[in-house]
């Protein structure tokens, strides 16, 4: 077998050292992935297989004393071994700094980094612009199984996300709620669905089930990135709106494609982005800042599973908080089209997180989520007291799998949706806010009663285009408020004990 150099564990007591090291073994073993595989392509077999590993780093300790911290992770759940796999240095360096940081401040130290046992399968060292396969013809495809390392999904299971993997006499507990071949598998993930690369997320995202709040994020970003930086932000009609939404430098859209503000500094990869000949599965749409705490807004499409599929993934980038905006069914009969509806709890019948996720545990409401949507409505429609009350409704959301659920038998899905007191219905929402309690990532719903089936208030063509024209801008620009809200947040307030297990790993 071949292998790049071998580079050795070294200890560090400083984050920096600690990450250039990894970053160090990270690139000799792409590098050596990349030539072998140009070798491959240009007709030269190697003798022997090839394989390069990722890094990992690890931290010991033997006390049972908790580390002192308002943080809900960066600490060890107790006495013992902890380590886990690394991957895209580059991608992650200032999360990796941050965990890094904390492990150092609350367990004194040191950090081992050195190389895994874990390799590094050849698709997941392709450069973004690689396209390699294509040129191959179908022996050297099926060769190329015998000589380099393929993902193998028995390393990137969510066992540790769900609390159910089972470690083997010796092996050391994990840092990470996932392994490097689990983060590269979602990475590759994210360009298929949405069209756009990963080092485009923001640290904040919105989920939308319908493409008219795609069309107006579009037209407000397009509008916003026609402004120098310094001269005006996203939601400057808003009273005592400060200028942080003025920090927003570019606008990606599928196909990579950057538009940058004037005064914003392009960068070298702009070039290589070109709208796709069709759009891809799940698009997203970027509002970058430098600091990647910009908004990333993700069309899911209908239904649980994009639902679930599309937040497996990001939740690998290991975001602040995503909110659900989108429409409902309302279910009360004192609602009108257009109410909004808070969620504070849900009735799962997507059945898509049933086998990860048990029915009997709750998706709690997150106090610090739920304040900000409450704020940025009664910020963006200057509405307050009673008149706030009667256009928001807090209460259950209902989701289901069954699109077509008003043609059920009667009395069926009416009788468990009012026993469970639910105001409204959708088919996303429960599954994005339990995957986020699931993933450890703060979550919210704020969705827009489109309709009252229950009610005879069906959608009619002239009705739905008059209502998604009044309703989708307000929405929006709801969510964007609520986002910027949870933004100025600390984010030891944000990232709630409420998401952490008896024994949690260390890493955000």
């Amino acid at each position: 077998m071949t292998s790049p150099t071998l580079i050795t564990t070294q200890s560090f007591t400083e984050a920096g050292a600690a990450l250039a090291h990894a970053a160090t073994i990270y690139a000799s073993g792409i590098a050596h992935l990349r030539q072998s595989l140009q070798d491959f392509v240009a007709g030269n077999t190697p003798a022997q297989r090839v394989r390069a590993c990722y890094p990992f780093v690890r931290v010991r300790t033997d006390t049972v004393a908790r580390a002192d911290s308002r943080l809900s992770f960066g600490f060890v759940a107790g006495p013992g071994v902890y380590e886990t796999s690394l991957t895209r240095p580059d991608l992650f360096a200032d999360y990796y700094r941050e965990q890094f940081d904390l492990l150092l401040k609350n367990h004194g130290g040191p950090l081992e980094v050195g190389l895994s046992s874990q390799p590094i399968p050849i698709h997941f060292s392709f450069a973004q612009h690689d396209h390699i396969e294509g040129t191959m013809s179908l022996d050297r495809r099926l060769l190329l199984r015998d000589l380099f390392d393929l993902p193998d999904l028995a390393a990137m299971d969510d066992g540790i996300a769900n609390g159910t993997q089972e470690l083997r006499p010796g092996e050391p507990q994990p840092l990470a709620l996932f392994t490097a071949p689990r983060v590269d598998y979602s990475l590759h993930r994210l360009r298929h669905y949405t069209g756009t690369a990963p080092e485009h997320f923001q640290n904040f995202v919105l989920f939308t089930n319908y493409q008219f709040y795609i069309d107006e994020f579009v037209r407000m970003g397009h509008e916003l990135m026609a402004k120098p930086l310094g001269q005006g932000g996203l939601l400057d009609d808003l009273p005592e709106h400060a200028q942080e939404s003025d920090g927003y430098v570019a606008f990606v859209e599928p196909g990579n494609v950057v538009t940058r503000r004037p005064g914003a500094a392009a960068e070298p990869d702009d070039e290589h982005g070109a709208p796709p000949p069709r759009l891809p599965q799940m698009p997203a749409y970027h509002l970058m800042r430098p600091d990647r705490t910009g908004i990333t807004m993700v069309n899911i499409g209908v239904g649980p599973a994009n639902a679930k599929n599309i937040s497996d993934h990001i939740a690998v980038l290991r975001p602040h908080a995503w909110l659900m905006l989108g429409h409902c069914a309302g279910l009360r009969n004192t609602q009108q089209l257009g109410d909004y509806v808070l969620a504070h709890g849900y009735v799962r019948e997507d059945h898509v997180l049933d086998e990860e996720l048990p029915l009997w545990v709750p998706i709690p409401p997150l106090a610090e989520v739920q304040r900000a949507l409450e704020q940025a409505v009664a910020d963006v429609t200057q509405l307050t007291g009673f008149e706030l009350k009667r256009i928001l409704r807090t209460g259950t959301v209902a989701s289901t799998d069954n699109r077509n659920w008003e043609l059920l038998p009667h009395p069926g899905p009416e009788r468990r949706f009012s026993q469970s007191r639910a105001v409204a219905l959708d088919m996303e929402s429960a599954t994005i806010a339990a995957n986020g309690f699931r993933f450890r990532v703060p979550y919210g719903t704020l969705l827009c009663v489109s309709d009252k089936p229950l009610h005879g208030e069906i959608k009619l063509p002239g009705m739905a285009n008059q209502f998604y024209r009044e309703r989708v801008d307000q929405h929006l620009r709801i969510g964007m408020r609520a986002i910027e809200l949870l933004r100025r947040q600390r984010m030891d307030q944000l990232h709630s004990r409420k998401l952490r297990s008896f024994a949690e790993v260390a890493f955000q």
